[in-house]
């Protein structure tokens, strides 16, 4: 029994060890806890486990198949067909490929879309970046102000477009002629006119964008470093100064998004000509949205409806592939990254 017993030496120092190698209280040391035994070898995967993921998303997977991935493939071959409905469908190959890329109607559709893409993505960018420097800041009521200012971007584009046709209505009193005749120009015919009519459109498509661009840009503002802006004022910068070389560059990554975004839903825009014009008058605000809708729906040319598609669709995924690597491109790696 004594040898079992732990000997302690004098006051104050650690016990001895055990005698005749009996164990003390306690685990041994050297000796490693048993692990949980699950039944496989350490490292691989439960066949539950990596089918567990696929399982979640079965059901989202399901409906894209049904209601995008397969209408997308029956679209490509219709493209390369005449369809007849009742009659069966009848190869022609390129021909409505080569009537998109020819006909005056597409040509036409094409050139507004590229504008309207390029003037609404331009201009919301820039009226975005205005509207987040002067909302920027940590102020109590600050909120409400910028909830107000993102309120077109929730409202459903039927309002929008309503209220906007209110507000162009092509009369002098109407409410933005009133505005310009303060400033001493004359009345607009906007969605009237076909010289007007386009820039009245791309205007609301500003009007309405440009908040969701303001949201983007005010999260990236709050990452910026404010000891660059001390560092600069120290150095004699002034406000533009400090615009331009650190304000704007630490935005890089978030022009690089929404440019993207933009670019797209100015390619893929609908449903502001739709609402307000309907491509009128005499074809001046006519997109490739609104066209391929009145040749599938209208006019029951899918064939050709089909074949624009396709032509937008690629469209878009050489721009995004494009902004992709230019941004990738921008990126400095190694040791310029270090520099």
């Amino acid at each position: 029994m004594a040898a079992a017993e732990v000997t302690a030496g004098p006051a104050g120092d650690a016990p001895s060890p055990p005698a005749d190698g009996a164990p003390a209280d306690g685990p041994r040391s050297g000796v490693r806890p048993r692990p949980w035994r699950t039944g496989r070898p350490a490292g691989r995967r439960s066949p539950t486990g990596a089918l567990t993921p696929w399982l979640f998303l079965a059901p989202a997977l399901l409906l894209f198949g049904l209601f995008k991935f397969l209408p997308m493939a029956r679209a490509l071959e219709m493209s390369f067909q005449q369809v007849r409905p009742y009659l069966g469908d009848r190869w022609v190959g390129g021909a409505n490929y080569q009537q998109v890329v020819t006909d005056d109607a597409f040509l036409a559709a094409i050139g507004h879309t590229v504008l309207l893409a390029v003037g609404q993505t331009g201009g919301s960018l820039v009226l975005g970046l205005l509207l987040a420097l002067l909302l920027e800041g940590t102020a109590r009521h600050l909120w409400i102000v910028r909830t107000a200012v993102f309120l077109p971007v929730v409202t459903a584009m039927a309002v929008v477009a309503e209220v906007w046709r209110i507000l162009y209505h092509p009369a002098a009193g109407g409410a933005v002629n009133t505005l310009l005749g303060w400033l001493g120009l004359g009345p607009s015919q906007f969605l009237n006119g076909p010289d007007s009519a386009l820039w009245s459109v791309m205007g609301v498509g500003i009007w309405r964008g440009a908040p969701y661009d303001m949201m983007i840009f005010l999260a990236a503002l709050a990452g910026v470093d404010r000891t660059l802006y001390e560092a600069s004022a120290v150095d004699g910068a002034g406000t533009p100064r400090r615009l331009w070389h650190v304000t704007l560059p630490a935005l890089r990554p978030a022009f690089a998004v929404l440019l993207t975004l933009a670019a797209i839903r100015g390619l893929r825009v609908f449903t502001e000509i739709f609402l307000l014009t309907n491509g009128g008058p005499n074809g001046s605000t006519e997109v490739l949205m609104t066209l391929v809708y009145k040749l599938g729906l209208e006019r029951n040319e899918l064939g050709v409806a089909a074949a624009g598609s396709m032509v937008l669709l690629g469209a878009t995924v050489v721009l995004t592939l494009a902004l992709r690597a230019r941004r990738g491109g921008g990126r400095p790696t190694g040791r310029a990254a270090a520099r």
